[in-house]
């Protein structure tokens, strides 16, 4: 397993709740929504919880990579892409329940697999 930059890190813990997910269609156009409910489960894998994703689960159910866009203090960025998973049960699905807030739907668990990460223009995983 890879270690991610202790920087990105640090931001994470320090970034802005409301983040941007980005997915393509079939026709390959762009579909970006806010997320707010998102944990980093591991150094390879981000959940990011459906609650009630409508094109954008149609862009994951036809096997979409997607884009996390997260804002750092001091106004920083970090773009996180990668493949995408959805799940509705078993151990992912069960651990989003957990730590989700109930006001929030949580009808599914998408996970995005880091594949790369981007600092401004700069790769930096």
């Amino acid at each position: 397993m890879s270690t991610l930059p202790q920087a990105f890190l640090d931001a994470w813990e320090n970034r802005e709740p409301r983040m941007i997910f980005t997915t393509v269609d079939k026709q390959h156009k762009p579909n970006a929504i806010w997320v707010l409910c998102v944990k980093m489960l591991d150094n390879q894998r981000i959940l990011i919880a459906n609650n009630f994703f409508n094109k954008t689960l149609e862009n994951i159910n036809n096997n979409s990579h997607g884009s996390l866009l997260m804002i750092a203090p001091e106004r920083e960025a970090y773009q996180i892409k990668g493949s995408i998973e959805y799940y509705t049960e078993g151990k992912i699905f069960d651990d989003m329940k957990e730590w989700l807030d109930p006001k929030f739907a949580g009808v599914g668990a998408t996970i995005l697999n880091i594949e790369s990460i981007y600092y401004g223009a700069e790769k930096v995983f």
